[in-house]
C-alpha cells in the first residue's frame, strides 16, 4: 500500500463516523449502559471437564467523533495453567449507534494458539462500505474496503442485535438472518430459533430460557455450522445464561457466573 492510500485510510477513519444509518435499525428495549456479564468456560477433553477460561461482555456509553455511541467490549482469556495447551487472549471492541445499533467501528486483537490477529474496521453506513485494516502475526497491515449490505454488523454488534430480536414472532425451527463482516469477508448467516426451555443455572437456579443455534463460520477455535446452542433468559433482558459448542478439539460449555446493570426486571426464574 502506497503512502497516498494510507493517508486516505487515515482520513476515512476520522471522517466516516458521522454517517448514520436509519435502515435495518433495532428497537433496543433489552440492555442499557453499564450492563456487564461474566462467564466461566469449561473445556471437555475425553471424559474430563476442566475449568479453562473466563469471558465477559460489557456495554458502555461514550462519545465518538462528537456523537453518543455504545461501546461494546468482549474479552476471553484462558487460565495461565492451560496456556501450554492452547493459549487464548482475545479482546473485541465495537462502537455502535445508540439508536440503530449499527456498527461504526470494530476492533479485534486476538492471540490464539500462538497466532496474532489485529483488525480495525470503519463502517460507512451511508455508502454501505467498510474500510478494513488487518494485521496477521508479524506481517505488515493490509488495507482494503468491502461492499456491505444495509444490515451488515460486526460480530460483536451482531450479538447485541440478536438479543433484541422479538422471538415471539417466530416458530421453532425458523431461521432469522444475521449478516456480519469478519476476516475481510461478508458472511450471510442466521440464528435458528428452537423455542423455550427451562434449564438449571448454578448462579440463578431454574431459568426459563429462549433457545437458539447461530450458524457459525469455521475458524481457529470454532467449527462451522449449527453446532453451538445458546440459552438466553426468556424475559426482556435476553441475558445469555449458558452456551454449549464443539470446537476444533473437544467441547466447551460457558456458564454465567456474574451479572450487573440489567435494564429490566428479571422475571424468568422458575420455582
Amino acid at each position: 500500500m502506497n503512502m497516498k492510500k494510507a493517508l486516505t485510510y487515515l482520513f476515512l477513519v476520522s471522517a466516516f463516523f458521522s454517517n448514520a444509518q436509519t435502515s435495518c435499525s433495532v428497537s433496543n428495549k433489552t440492555f442499557k449502559e453499564n450492563e456487564q456479564f461474566s462467564y466461566i468456560v469449561y473445556y471437555n477433553w475425553g471424559a474430563i471437564w476442566l475449568t479453562a477460561a473466563e469471558a465477559s461482555f460489557s456495554a458502555y456509553k461514550t462519545e465518538l467523533a462528537g456523537r453518543s455511541v455504545y461501546h461494546f467490549v468482549g474479552l476471553g482469556k484462558t487460565y495461565p495453567k492451560y496456556d501450554w495447551f492452547y493459549k487464548v487472549n482475545d479482546t473485541y471492541e465495537s462502537y455502535a449507534d445508540t439508536l440503530t445499533l449499527k456498527p461504526l467501528r470494530f476492533k479485534r486483537e486476538a492471540n490464539e494458539g500462538g497466532s496474532y490477529t489485529s483488525d480495525d474496521y470503519v463502517f460507512n453506513q451511508r455508502r454501505n462500505i467498510v474500510y478494513t485494516s488487518a494485521k496477521r502475526n508479524s506481517n505488515p497491515a493490509k488495507f482494503d474496503s468491502l461492499k456491505i449490505t444495509a444490515c451488515t454488523n460486526d460480530v460483536l454488534t451482531a450479538i447485541y442485535n440478536v438479543r433484541c430480536i422479538d422471538f415471539s414472532l417466530y416458530k421453532p425451527k425458523d431461521t432469522i438472518p444475521v449478516t456480519f463482516v469478519l476476516d475481510g469477508l461478508v458472511y450471510p448467516s442466521y440464528v435458528r430459533y428452537l423455542g423455550t426451555e427451562v434449564i438449571h443455572s448454578d448462579l440463578l437456579g431454574n431459568v426459563r430460557c429462549i433457545k437458539f443455534r447461530p450458524k457459525l463460520i469455521a475458524g481457529s477455535i470454532f467449527k462451522g455450522g449449527e453446532g453451538m446452542t445458546v440459552w438466553v433468559t426468556d424475559d426482556k433482558n435476553r441475558m445469555p445464561v449458558y452456551v454449549e459448542t464443539p470446537i476444533i478439539v473437544g467441547t466447551i460449555k460457558v456458564q454465567l457466573s456474574k451479572y450487573s446493570g440489567l435494564r429490566n426486571k428479571m422475571d424468568c426464574l422458575v420455582k
